[in-house]
């Protein structure tokens, strides 16, 4: 008989970091570009109030099959929420629950992170970022491990929004200003989009050559934060190709050429070339993410 495992939110919380987000991103990414792993299409959903919006993320590796839940409820606090489930692929029964609340934040940055420390330039210190909302905080956070960032530039909707968020910036020792967009991309090193806009958030002319940018808000069918001129004068790099056409960034990059970060960490594909290139990742996160940080969890826990 199959024990069910349970890692509750608090207990999951209580457990990640940005080292061991870090690592299981990595081992996400790798395992998307072998042969034998499938991710499958995301599901799309909605509760009874149209508003209140969850997906259904589902992945199979080598060694992992399971799945993600993923909710948006804007009227509930906290107004984002996840759960893994793996499978006993012997038992064809669930095997462990993790609430990933809190985790969720950690594994979507961590991405972001892992794409930055082979796309990004080693010197890249100041740091544009598009949002000031949950995942935004995460996003500066596991960047600044992993290049030298000195100097991080806020663009807010507001002037109140963006002092709250240098101060959550502060509380974590890192330095914030609130800068305009054109200003901050003109000054930024790399640039990440953490926000939930369907139209590009500033002008491809402001970034400058060598910049690294990361869009992490897009994640469904009309979502957009970059603009397409910047993409067609770029390196474009993604999680997994085909979703990424489907609900991410790169649903305006028709005919243009994506590569999957995977195929970079693992030595298959080249990343950035020259230190003048604009390399671009999207992150439309991917099951597997999901999937390898729950494992890892439950290796800190001891199950």
């Amino acid at each position: 008989m199959v024990t069910v495992i349970f890692l509750s939110e608090a207990e999951s919380a209580a457990l990640i970091d940005e080292d061991l987000a870090f690592a299981a991103a990595r081992e996400a990414l790798v395992a998307a570009v072998d042969d034998r792993a499938e991710v499958f299409p995301a599901v799309l959903a909605h509760g009874s109030d149209p508003r209140n919006r969850f997906t259904v993320k589902s992945a199979a590796s080598q060694t992992l099959a399971g799945l993600k839940v993923g909710s948006y409820w804007p009227d509930s606090e906290p107004r984002h929420n996840s759960v893994v489930l793996l499978f006993d692929q012997d038992a064809g029964r669930i095997a462990a629950v993790v609430e990933a609340g809190t985790v969720n934040a950690y594994r979507t940055a961590a991405a972001d992170a892992v794409a930055a420390s082979v796309l990004a330039r080693p010197d890249a210190a100041t740091l544009a970022v598009f949002g000031t909302g949950h995942q935004a905080l995460y996003e500066c956070a596991a960047l600044a491990r992993v290049r030298p960032i000195a100097s991080i530039l806020v663009v807010a909707r507001t002037a109140e929004r963006g002092a709250a968020f240098v101060e959550r910036l502060a509380a974590r020792g890192l330095p914030g200003t609130v800068t305009p967009a054109r200003e901050a991309c003109l000054g930024a090193d790399i640039i990440v989009t953490a926000t939930t806009a369907t139209a590009p958030l500033f002008d491809a002319e402001w970034v400058r050559p060598g910049t690294h940018v990361a869009s992490m808000g897009s994640d469904a069918v009309g979502k957009q934060e970059l603009p397409p001129s910047l993409l067609h004068n770029a390196r474009l790099y993604c999680d997994l190709p085909a979703q990424s056409r489907r609900i991410g960034e790169f649903q305006h990059a028709a005919g243009l050429d994506v590569t999957a970060i995977g195929d970079v960490l693992t030595g298959r594909a080249i990343g950035r070339v020259e230190p003048e290139d604009i390399t671009v990742f999207d992150s439309s996160g991917i099951a597997l993410q999901d999937l390898f940080i729950a494992e890892a969890l439950l290796r800190a826990a001891g199950s």
